[in-house]
């Protein structure tokens, strides 16, 4: 698994209208908790916020030959400097906000229909990004750093009074 030091920032946000509808850039946002983006029309559930790791996603653009701008992958925050690949499960940190990835976006016809073949780059890698609830929510902004949270130590009890790993 990655550093658990390395740490990155948030380049871009975006904010859907509707189902559907345009993506709207903006320098700051509000993370909810247990909702998502303020003004977003996604809101609740597993899905809150959309990521994209700018890293993955410019690698994969130089293999196409084309350079469609990220905001076509419909995401909601923009980040660099550190994988959101396999990161299921993990606690995400920007600024003083805390998101827990809960899986892989994968790509859909959206993405073909934005740009001829990116349906297909898309898929492995995790370069379609992630998808996260908001555990704490606050404003955000471009610039904002972004880093994986520590996970505490595996303990492993064994018996009674035999303790591993504290």
């Amino acid at each position: 698994m990655e550093n658990r030091k390395q740490a990155g920032r948030l380049e871009r946000i975006w904010l859907k209208r509707n189902f559907r509808g345009p993506m709207d850039e903006r320098e700051a946002a509000v993370l909810v908790p247990e909702q998502g983006l303020e003004s977003n029309a996604n809101q609740g559930g597993k899905r809150q916020v959309t990521l994209l790791d700018a890293d993955s996603w410019e690698e994969m653009v130089s293999e196409m030959g084309e350079a469609p701008d990220p905001s076509v992958r419909r995401a909601n925050l923009l980040v660099r400097g550190l994988s959101l690949r396999e990161s299921r499960g993990r606690v995400l940190a920007i600024g003083t906000s805390r998101l827990r990835i809960n899986g892989e976006t994968r790509p859909c016809e959206r993405m073909e229909e934005a740009c001829t073949g990116l349906l297909e780059f898309m898929r492995p890698k995790w370069r379609g990004g992630a998808y996260a609830q908001v555990l704490e929510g606050g404003q955000i902004q471009v610039g904002d750093a972004v880093r994986w949270e520590e996970e505490p130590p595996a303990v492993l009890r064994i018996g009674q009074g035999t303790t591993f790993g504290e």
